[in-house]
């Protein structure tokens, strides 16, 4: 869990999630032009790549080859335990307010 919220804690990383979230399977050449096209960042594909690697180490991005292509795909099952521990918080707050 704690390479998750890592690969998180930065916002080119969750921009990425994003972009894979609405259309999955993408290239490293199609994320790094919807990363300058879509949110404006200038961003190189070396550092999109870097990018891609935390997010992997984190479970939270695969990837597969197609011919001599590599395309990268969202998983989504580590945030699940990420999830279930925000929420232990959040339904603490609520019942604390609610007494």
């Amino acid at each position: 869990m704690d390479a998750v919220f890592q690969a998180l804690g930065h916002p080119t990383r969750r921009i990425l999630l994003e972009e894979l979230a609405a259309d999955n399977d993408q290239t490293l050449f199609q994320l790094t032009v919807g990363l300058i096209n879509t949110h404006h960042l200038a961003i190189s594909r070396q550092a999109v790549t870097k990018h891609l690697a935390i997010l992997r180490e984190a479970g939270l991005v695969t990837a597969s080859s197609r011919g001599r292509t590599t395309v990268h795909h969202l998983d989504p099952a580590p945030l699940a335990a990420a999830r279930e521990w925000l929420t232990r918080f959040a339904q603490s707050t609520t019942t604390k307010e609610e007494s």
